[in-house]
């Protein structure tokens, strides 16, 4: 059980070595590029990457960290990228536009944290750091705000989430909102305390989710089942293994790994948080309030058959290796 009492998702270690017939290969058939950021969301495909676990299913993955969410999009419409682990408010925004984004798994949960410079009272809060519009960290912000009594602070934008952070630590706002492990971080070095996260106001709302195009999905299910299924299991792993998947983190992340594992305790990656209809509703009805969108999506934006094929495959194999004793 998490926290909040909703049925915590156990995927079996034994998912993705037989994915609709393939099995464990050295032989490379499928070529891919995929767009990364920075935290705890994105911790399955560090692990995945790193583990060899998509070269194993014979998928070559080119892997970048972009700079900013923003540019993520893009970079997906244009074909530059295959796929991509990014917030999936983005995603929902791109639908309303008429641009075909899916989201195949999800990753992030419950991602941002209010952070307030220590020593100070939440009710004494003037400036609070948000990064741009339209991303969790910025919605949490928006439905957090009231519920703080913090009707007068004063929101100071900025481009990225970094830039927000070091506003905080730099002495340029009272609070900050930012994901993990940056929010355990300001807390370990002494420099704020967490006095609120997006679980507290929408349990188990996702976060960055593995995304791909419906046209990938369309020219190549294959691939796309394949990618998710190496996901999945990295996933598995910073589950079942966070010291070691911590460390696998910390080059990308740029944060040591007994920050990084000290942080998994507060947010870990769950591949089934695209499921939470009801609180991804609730995200979208505040972006329209916002004006972030026109209207809700009117087209579906996220395709879970891949993820639940992954899924029930792996489950199935762990029956049948409990039956026959892991014959």
């Amino acid at each position: 059980m998490t926290d909040d009492g909703r049925e915590k998702q156990r995927l079996p270690l034994g998912i993705n070595r037989n994915i609709n017939g393939y099995r464990m290969t050295t032989v490379i058939d499928k070529h891919v590029s995929i767009s990364l950021l920075r935290g705890i969301c994105q911790m399955p495909a560090y692990v995945a990457y790193e583990r060899g676990y998509w070269s194993e299913l014979g998928i070559d993955v080119a892997m970048t960290v972009e700079a900013t969410a923003w540019l993520i999009p893009n970079r997906l419409l244009s074909e530059e990228q295959g796929f991509a682990v990014m917030p999936w408010t983005r995603v929902a925004a791109a639908s309303v536009q008429g641009e075909p984004l899916v989201l195949v798994c999800g990753s992030g949960c419950d991602e941002a944290a209010i952070v307030v410079r220590r020593g100070l009272r939440p009710e004494d809060v003037r400036k609070v750091a948000v990064p741009q519009q339209g991303g969790i960290k910025d919605l949490t912000a928006a439905a957090a705000f009231p519920v703080l009594g913090w009707k007068s602070v004063e929101t100071l934008r900025f481009p990225s989430g970094d830039a927000a952070i070091l506003c905080l630590i730099g002495g340029g706002a009272d609070a900050a909102v930012m994901v993990e492990p940056y929010a355990t971080l300001v807390e370990q070095l002494g420099l704020g305390d967490v006095i609120l996260r997006t679980g507290e106001i929408w349990s188990g709302v996702p976060g960055c989710s593995l995304t791909t195009t419906a046209q990938m999905i369309d020219r190549d299910p294959d691939l796309v089942r394949r990618m998710v299924a190496g996901f999945v299991r990295g996933a598995c792993e910073v589950e079942d293994d966070p010291e070691t998947s911590a460390k696998i983190a910390l080059p990308y992340i740029g944060v040591a790994a007994n920050v990084i594992q000290r942080a998994l305790h507060h947010n870990r990656p769950d591949v089934s948080a695209l499921d939470n209809d009801a609180a991804m509703a609730r995200v979208v009805n505040l972006m329209v309030e916002l004006g972030y969108l026109s209207q809700t999506p009117s087209r579906q934006y996220k395709d879970l058959t891949f993820l639940r094929e992954v899924c029930s495959i792996g489950q199935r194999e762990s029956r049948l290796t409990s039956t026959h004793g892991g014959k």
